[in-house]
């Protein structure tokens, strides 16, 4: 399957997301690749040690302004690879605007020669809905929205959701919604109440799995490592554990 991660709205744990299913579904023997659109490139910065040394030409900015194979790296992480993102990622979205040729299907064009060699692919979009969103979303199978507490966050699912049906409607038709998941929960009123206007608006849609507010995350990127390898323990990485079950293991049962 191939899966993005998107979302409006920044700040709600996609790229954690991302990082954490590619990472977690490695560690369980699968061939993972996890390509990195967000030109933050937080995920390559954690997964990449010498990330810093990459040169312009070994990212996923070539495959999508260049139209060059993918540039797909090794990671510290046993059957984890990762296609790098850049900075200048960002500037894309305008040459994307005005190109006439297959814009919206420049990664899946790529992807074509080397889907088969993995189990899984994982795809970190960035927190706006743009040409690379679009992008991400032709080449998938399936797309998980992380949603964090707050009504700002609650606003930011009616527009990717748009999003989706107009992909559906233009370029891919059989492209699914694997759920939203709520992330960042806490014992707070506000967490409890936007979880439970989340589940009344799609109430088939929200994952039953729950992420919650955890510091070790945080620190497991901090320092370079997934949260599986820095606290298997964690709470954080039990509920992961449990959201990989619920989105590729519980459907196949």
């Amino acid at each position: 399957m191939i899966l993005s991660v998107a979302t409006q709205k920044g700040g709600v744990g996609k790229t954690t997301t991302a990082i954490t299913l590619a990472a977690g579904l490695a560690r369980r023997g699968k061939r993972v690749l996890l390509i990195d659109l967000d030109w933050q490139a937080n995920a390559s910065k954690v997964l990449l040690a010498d990330y810093g040394k990459l040169k312009r030409e070994e990212t996923i900015y070539i495959t999508i302004l260049k139209r060059e194979p993918l540039p797909v790296h090794g990671t510290h992480i046993p059957n984890l690879m990762l296609v790098p993102s850049h900075i200048l990622l960002s500037d894309t979205d305008i040459a994307l605007t005005t190109a006439r040729d297959h814009r919206e299907a420049r990664l899946s064009r790529g992807l074509e020669p080397i889907a088969a060699d993995f189990d899984h692919v994982i795809i970190d979009c960035p927190p706006i809905l743009s040409w690379i969103t679009i992008n991400a979303f032709t080449a998938s199978d399936k797309v998980l929205v992380p949603v964090s507490p707050g009504s700002f966050e609650l606003d930011s699912t009616v527009q990717i959701g748009k999003t989706i049906q107009e992909v559906r409607e233009y370029y891919h038709p059989a492209l699914q919604m694997a759920g939203f998941v709520f992330t960042m929960s806490d014992p707070t009123r506000n967490s409890r109440t936007s979880l439970k206007i989340l589940r009344q608006t799609y109430p088939d849609q929200v994952l039953r799995t729950v992420i919650p507010r955890n510091t070790d995350i945080r620190d497991a990127h901090f320092n370079k490592m997934d949260i599986f390898s820095y606290k298997s323990d964690a709470k954080a990485a039990i509920a992961y554990g449990r959201l990989i079950d619920e989105l590729y293991y519980d459907q196949a049962a």
